[in-house]
């Protein structure tokens, strides 16, 4: 296969998964529903669901047929095999270690650590339809249809690792530049240099994520491995680069006395004002640094916890 062919079934891969949202009412959204309405989402996930049947079936002929290979090769490269807790374990730690910041922010400074131990709220999530979406069937369905189906058509080219990792992204990113027909629906007085910033802001960190997604593929031919780092990313977000971290940005907007209570200080509310202004300067601080300190660390830690015997190309 050349590479003009197999990067034209990408963008109809792209298509086959997107289009369909705005064949149907029930999955298009309009000035009165929103893409967050309960029977838009419902419809979009049977829509993906059999997107992804097609274009999966079509990988699999495709590489059966021209790549002349068994069906247990097939579904080695299609990422199905591969179920490996220790390269699921090293990819989510390897992304954990980038997003050291926000889970600090989130964790101890929002003080969420003592619901991520009791698993508070994980429940209500996944169960609710927006969480599903969110965290379940858009990570699987993209994953699938970007990497699993896509990134063997592109290893049959022979296209090189580097190449590829920053080529199929660009697809996944593109996918995503529907929400900004989407949110002009639903916005339509917001200006339409905003609503474009924020779609081109978006297609930015998904291509990027799409090549660090394709990256761990390729290394470790987990299909698992990309759909749970894909369900953290989504779940953590992306970190802040500017402002305090801590507290009221506008320290002159604290209440003295109200604070006092918060903290449990037994001094003066003026000792409790100064307490949550050292407390915001350190959490400020701490949250910097371990941004500087996570991404040195991912970048130490990139080649050896990707490692793996199952890779489906040498780089």
């Amino acid at each position: 296969m050349n590479t003009s062919l197999a990067t034209a079934l990408l963008v109809i891969y792209m298509l086959i998964y997107v289009l369909p949202f705005y064949l149907s009412s029930s999955t298009r959204p309009s000035s009165s529903q929103s893409r967050d309405a309960i029977p838009v989402i419902r419809a979009r996930i049977r829509s993906v669901t059999v997107s992804c049947c097609i274009c999966s079936t079509i990988t699999l002929l495709i590489t059966r047929t021209e790549g002349d290979v068994s069906l247990l090769r097939v579904l080695q490269t299609m990422g199905y095999l591969s179920l490996s807790l220790s390269e699921i374990f090293n990819s989510l730690f390897l992304t954990s270690i980038l997003f050291l910041a926000p889970l600090f922010e989130r964790g101890f400074v929002e003080g969420e650590w003592k619901d991520w131990i009791r698993l508070r709220g994980l429940r209500t999530t996944i169960l609710s339809w927006t969480g599903w979406r969110n965290y379940v069937v858009g990570p699987i369905t993209e994953e699938v249809l970007f990497r699993s189906a896509s990134i063997p058509l592109l290893l049959m080219t022979r296209m090189s690792a580097p190449r590829m990792i920053l080529q199929a992204p660009l697809v996944f990113g593109l996918a995503h530049f529907h929400h900004f027909y989407e949110f002009r629906i639903c916005h339509p007085r917001t200006p339409i240099t905003f609503a474009l910033l924020q779609s081109v802001l978006q297609f930015s960190y998904t291509t990027v994520f799409g090549g660090y997604a394709t990256f761990i593929y390729l290394r470790t031919s987990s299909l698992l491995s990309a759909i749970l780092v894909h369900a953290f990313c989504n779940w953590i977000g992306l970190p802040r680069f500017w402002g305090l971290v801590g507290g009221n940005e506008d320290l002159s907007n604290l209440d003295p006395i109200s604070d006092f209570r918060k903290v449990h200080f037994t001094s003066s509310p003026s000792s409790a004002l100064r307490f949550l202004r050292f407390r915001i300067f350190w959490c400020t601080f701490s949250y910097y640094s371990l941004l500087i300190v996570g991404a040195v660390g991912w970048q130490k830690m990139l080649w050896p916890l990707t490692v793996s015997d199952n890779r489906l190309i040498d780089f």
